[in-house]
């Protein structure tokens, strides 16, 4: 009695596997994942920092900095990375990243605003639409990218 049973599940799993198949196929194709790692930027935070605002200011806007750097006088640096993937347990490619870079003067005042990113292999600030030339600035923004194996 045992072995009827079995023999009538064996083809009814085989029948499901063969309906599942397809359906499972077609979902895999639809997957798409977006991952958001680091600093979101909030909508139309930075045009609420004018340039002479406090450092106080800047950390009631923008939170805590990624990252805090004294290369050519004080910087505060939020770090954020894109990265999408396909299908399920493929690894994240990443698609975009951002370093929002608030610069300061020896008073603790700003005196400039940056959103570099990657563009055409270079880093790119889409604020003010220039590609930085040199410096030591140039060389931390490029480490930055580099540690998220991007440049």
């Amino acid at each position: 009695m045992v072995s009827k049973t079995m023999n009538c599940k064996a083809p009814m799993l085989a029948l499901a596997c063969v309906l599942a198949g397809p359906l499972l196929l077609t979902a895999c194709g639809s997957f798409n994942e977006t991952l958001q790692r680091g600093y979101v930027l909030p909508e139309g935070a930075l045009e609420q920092i004018p340039i002479g605002a406090t450092q106080e200011q800047v950390l009631i806007i923008l939170g805590t900095p990624s990252t805090v750097a004294t290369v050519d006088g004080e910087a505060f640096y939020y770090i954020s990375q894109k990265a999408e993937r396909s299908a399920a347990f493929v690894p994240h490619q990443s698609i975009d990243q951002r370093v929002i870079a608030v610069y300061f003067d020896k008073e603790r005042k700003v005196v400039r605003l940056a959103n570099y990113g990657i563009k055409d292999g270079k880093v790119f600030d889409f604020l003010s639409q220039t590609t930085e030339t040199g410096g030591a600035n140039l060389n931390y923004i490029r480490a930055i990218f580099g540690n998220f194996k991007m440049f």
